[in-house]
């Protein structure tokens, strides 16, 4: 059964989404990537072009294509690298969007998207051996230091600063996905260091001791906040999961992966609603559903944490199963489309495909992929 379920996911995946996305989703005049798109693979115009967008899909099918040889993909991937630094490195950093003509829109330097340059760049170098991501990476790495570093640990959302804004868990998970990517890409004791800080801040402070959950927002000084530092999400549980065994490798060290066991159980327990599929949001002091609704990347996210976590292989098989089956019967669609978003009863709401969806689903299923290779006859 799990042969025939990781074959369907693989057409799906290389012969439905990244085929009709590079056919359909890519301006091949300009070489973007464009933000949404419709269910009938028209260009859904949102009013933005963002930065993150543009990363996501350069590290996706930079992804790709050290998996399947593909010259069509690889061919798109030098125009929308160089769309990247010419549109929005500007003055030495990086900002954050553009208007559908292209024009500037938001001149701000997020986190969150700088994370996504790390990542997408060091697996364009990879691939093309092209030393420019390298200088770039290495700008976006000092450009953090030097800006948006926060004496309290961590970085701030956004440059300019704003010193009063809610800090999130989640661009320094991101960050730590992509400093990963590049010390593996280039094995430099820089990119190890910002590992290492990453990983202890997890320890120090998105990690609550008490209910055994991994908080999201916060004050300046990594006090929960008053309004929304109950909101847990079991989708991130499970990227950190994965992405604490991948440090690991880096960075030795049991408490991380101890972590990453808490988070995991917490999660499996609290997260996974009866009628299948992942919560969207869950109070971390009741662990009550907040949200009912399942958007399709933390169900994604919990396919790679069970790749990685220290679980007998059957119930790997099984737990990959099931994922694999209610993502096939309720997300995936014919033509390579997806559903987004599901109801708490599991029907589909209607909206389009994002741009930025589809670096979860390929990462998803090419790690299930990847172990079933390792451990199965698949």
């Amino acid at each position: 059964m799990l042969n025939s379920t990781l074959l369907s996911s693989q057409s799906f995946l290389f012969d439905g989404l990244l085929k009709n996305w590079s056919l359909h989703g890519i301006d091949t005049e300009q070489g973007f990537s464009y933000e949404s798109m419709t269910h009938d693979w028209k260009n859904n115009a949102v009013g933005r072009v963002r930065l993150l967008t543009q990363c996501r899909q350069l590290y996706t099918f930079s992804h790709a294509c050290q998996i399947k040889n593909a010259p069509e993909w690889q061919a798109m991937l030098t125009p929308l690298f160089n769309f990247i630094t010419s549109r929005y490195f500007i003055n030495e950093r990086w900002i954050f969007s553009l208007n559908d003509d292209l024009s500037i829109k938001d001149q701000q330097s997020d986190a969150y998207a700088l994370a996504f340059v790390l990542l997408s760049f060091s697996h364009y170098y990879q691939l093309t051996k092209d030393d420019r991501a390298l200088v770039f990476m290495k700008k976006t790495h000092l450009f953090l230091l030097d800006n948006m570093q926060a004496q309290s640990g961590g970085f701030y959302e956004s440059y300019p600063v704003d010193e009063n804004q809610i800090r999130r868990q989640n661009p320094h998970m991101h960050l730590l996905e992509g400093y990963v990517a590049a010390f593996e890409a280039t094995q430099d004791d820089d990119y190890k260091e910002a590992i290492q800080s990453l990983l202890s801040l997890a320890l120090e402070h998105f990690y609550h001791q008490e209910t055994k959950t991994l908080r999201e927002f916060f004050s300046a000084d990594w006090q929960l906040d008053p309004k929304i530092g109950h909101q847990v999400e079991p989708g991130h549980h499970f990227e950190w999961v994965w992405l604490l065994y991948r440090a690991n490798k880096i960075v030795p060290n049991a408490d991380h992966t101890d972590l990453a066991q808490q988070l995991w159980l917490t999660a499996t327990r609290h997260g996974l609603a009866e009628n299948g599929g992942i919560y969207n949001q869950i109070d971390g002091n009741s662990y009550q559903a907040i949200d009912k609704e399942k958007r399709i990347w933390p169900i994604t996210e919990y396919l790679k944490a069970i790749t990685v976590m220290q679980i007998g292989k059957e119930e790997k098989i099984d737990r990959i199963e099931k994922a694999l089956d209610f993502i096939q019967q309720h997300y995936l669609l014919p033509n390579g489309r997806w559903n987004e978003y599901l109801n708490e009863d599991n029907t589909a709401k209607d909206f389009p495909l994002p741009g930025t969806s589809s670096y979860h689903i390929f990462l998803g299923l090419t790690e299930v992929i990847a172990w079933a290779k390792v451990n199965t006859d698949f």
